[in-house]
């Protein structure tokens, strides 16, 4: 069974070696030792295997379950052979004694530091210089490299064993960290493959995911720990853990991405090492790209800046490498960089400011938010004035005053908000601050119930709500009225034309023109774009009442499952409660919306203005192909938007989520999947292509 090559051999031959004593053999005599030798070596074979399955196949035989029971057999083995240990051994991943100091490493070849550039021009200039010194008219080839935000190091191989790890340092000398090093699980301890050099010294990027960061800092704030400001810092903070055991109980990750000195085996390209690694057990980045020429080049880099938000680790650009490593040494160095070797940065997604002052805004809940007005700073590419703090709590947390000088940073789309105060810039002036105890729109009280972190006003008459409220109730997934901005909407109310949602079906264009905003035209577009969004659809409508807790996909949820909204308004707790995916507080928030004698009147006001909501076609919960099945989506669909499949799955009775777990069903994986794509396959989920995915709909 041990030469199978089956998942289910393996965990019966795991057994084997547990159960088999080699009769009429001592335990401790030679023959004893010679068969536990032969199950030791089997079994590191086995696991050699997996991990290699695992961490550079991305395509695991066994389950996690079964992968430890491996682990746990090779232990037994060992505790009782003691001589059979040796430091390669899977089990010996913690198995060093914590460090009084790190000792240094010379690195054989300087680990160089890179030249940055963030316009394109210089890239351009790059190529042009390469080409002219190399004297080549056509175009150069060249590998594009995701340049992650990690902390960059060496590890030394000898005849396949792992022998010394070290971090870059000043690029002359590092610090010893091999016992570190061979906690982390993606670092091979032996390389896999017939025949690995004498000497491979492989380079690489140690980091940690996006969403393991996260989640330790979550859990560092529960235990009052201080959080890391992001995760480069949190890896190299955790590989220079004096004990190796603490640096282990961290998600830490590598990336290959190079190589210094190499014996025994000869690379012509840097592509060509990229490409041997992962047969060795080395494991490189997935999404680095040959490219021909400067243009290929530019275009791969793009890509890496569109779809880094998708990207379950942070980088911050691309490195462009010539490709050949003759041309390399044709272009040579200068003292510290290459000159065949350029980091395309992307714009900072961090970057300091001072608080000028902290305001506050009111949302249509009467949630009370403090905003952190900043000097104009540049953050990912766009120019912030303002950040949020979140409630008081943040705020007390992260100690911000007014006047501090803070840490900022924005991803993607969001909000930018405040990392950390730099508390060495404080000059002593800076003012603490503190929720007012009077809402700033309207002077009424502010309250903080015991069991929530936000503070609210509890005037509904609120004009900072009502604007909020009505500009919500405008916007494209709700009724898509278009020129409704906050700067109208805010006019609007201020000059008392408008108080409730329902009054903007009773404008009237003498009314418009009143107001500066406002000239012929401009008016009679307002009034078209009301009047067009009369005839609306039961999702929209319940999106626009602003129920909390009711998003666009629970919204569309309850249009399928009651077909109109006098279903869903009549839907008692008991009956919102037996659909699938809607929980306590959703349909606790449903039931209390519309008991609401203020919600029903408004409902009956939008009629009177002329709102007619066309019926929702009933999805029975029982039906379809997905019935009672959930589902998630990852990557890139490129045959429908995802608000399509996600309708598409609700059409066949199934519930659209967000996050994978041990009750998801099935996962949609498009191209650039990642963390989600990775936690089905550690969990066992059914994963489909879209082109599978709308086969199984009965769309193809």
């Amino acid at each position: 069974p041990l030469h199978a090559g089956r998942a289910a051999c393996d965990i019966v031959a795991a057994e084997w070696i547990r159960r088999d004593e080699a009769p009429g053999a001592p335990r401790g005599s030679a023959m004893d030792r010679r068969r536990a030798a032969k199950r030791v070596e089997e079994l590191r074979r086995l696991i050699r295997h997996h991990n290699h399955r695992y961490y550079i196949l991305d395509d695991p035989e066994v389950s996690d379950s079964e992968y430890d029971a491996l682990i746990t057999v090779l232990k037994e083995i060992e505790d009782r052979h003691p001589a059979l240990v040796t430091p390669d051994s899977p089990t010996q991943r913690v198995g060093a004694a914590p460090a009084s100091e790190f000792g240094s490493v010379r690195h054989t070849l300087p680990m160089m530091s890179l030249e940055d550039a963030f316009e394109e021009e210089k890239i351009v200039r790059f190529d042009e210089r390469g080409r002219r010194e190399l004297g080549i008219e056509g175009p150069l080839d060249y590998v594009v490299e995701p340049k992650i935000d990690g902390l960059a190091v060496e590890l030394v191989y000898e005849d396949g064993l792992l022998a010394v790890g070290s971090t870059r340092g000043d690029g002359e000398t590092g610090e010893d960290v091999t016992a570190n090093l061979r906690t982390i699980r993606t670092v091979p301890l032996r390389l896999v493959g017939e025949k690995p050099p004498r000497r491979l010294e492989a380079r690489g990027e140690v980091f940690i995911r996006i969403a393991a960061f996260e989640a330790w800092n979550r859990a560092r704030l529960a235990q009052n720990a201080p959080p890391f400001a992001n995760p480069r810092n949190a890896a190299a903070g955790s590989l220079r853990q004096l004990d190796p055991k603490m640096t282990a109980s961290r998600p830490l990750e590598i990336f290959f991405y190079g190589a210094g000195l190499v014996e025994g085996h000869t690379f012509r390209a840097q592509s060509e090492v990229l490409h041997t690694f992962p047969s060795w057990g080395l494991r490189t980045n997935p999404l680095t790209r040959r490219s021909r020429g400067i243009q290929e080049a530019l275009a791969a880099y793009a890509a890496l800046r569109e779809k880094r938000d998708e990207i379950p680790y942070e980088i911050d650009g691309a490195v462009i490498k010539v490709d050949l490593f003759e041309h390399q040494a044709a272009l040579g160095q200068r003292t510290r960089t290459p000159r065949w070797a350029v980091a395309y940065k992307f714009a900072a997604r961090q970057a300091t400011s001072v608080v000028r002052s902290i305001e506050v805004y009111v949302g249509r809940t009467g949630k009370l938010t403090p905003v952190a007005a900043l000097d104009p700073v540049s953050v990912g590419g766009v120019t912030v004035t303002h950040a949020t703090l979140h409630n008081q709590d943040e705020v007390d947390r992260k100690g911000v005053r007014v006047g501090d000088t803070v840490l900022v940073q924005r991803a993607g789309d969001v909000i930018p908000e405040i990392v950390k105060v730099i508390e060495s810039k404080r000059a002593g002036d800076e003012k603490p601050w503190h929720m007012p105890s009077a809402c700033p729109a309207c002077g009424s009280p502010v309250v903080r119930e015991s069991d929530e972190v936000d503070h609210r006003c509890v005037n509904v008459d609120c004009p900072a709500q009502i604007v909020e409220h009505i500009f919500h109730f405008a916007s494209k997934g709700a009724m898509d009225i278009e020129g409704l901005g906050k700067k109208t909407v805010t006019k609007l109310v201020e000059d008392g034309l408008v108080r409730h949602v329902s009054d903007l079906y009773r404008l009237e264009k003498e009314q418009l023109l009143t107001l500066d905003l406002f000239a012929e035209k401009s008016a009679q577009n307002l009034l078209d774009s009301i009047a067009k969004s009369r005839e609306t659809t039961v999702p929209r409508l319940l999106l626009a009442l602003g129920i909390r807790h009711v998003g666009e996909h629970m919204a569309r949820l309850l249009a399928r499952t009651f077909g109109s909204l006098e279903g869903v308004a009549s839907a008692a707790r008991e009956d919102l409660l037996a659909v699938g995916g809607i929980g306590e507080e959703v349909a606790e928030s449903v039931t209390q919306f519309f008991a609401a004698p203020e919600n029903r009147r408004l409902i009956r006001e939008l009629e009177k203005g002329g709102v007619r909501v066309a019926a929702e076609k009933r999805t029975p919960q029982a039906a379809g192909a997905l019935a009672g099945k959930t589902v998630v989506l990852t990557g890139t669909l490129e045959k429908m938007t995802r608000e399509e499949a996600e309708t598409l799955i609700e059409s066949l009775g199934g519930r659209a989520s967000r996050s994978v777990s041990k009750k998801t069903d099935l996962v949609v994986a498009g191209p650039g999947a990642g963390s989600k794509l990775e936690s089905a396959k550690r969990l066992g989920v059914r994963v489909l292509t879209e082109e599978e995915f709308l086969k199984l709909a009965g769309r193809r």
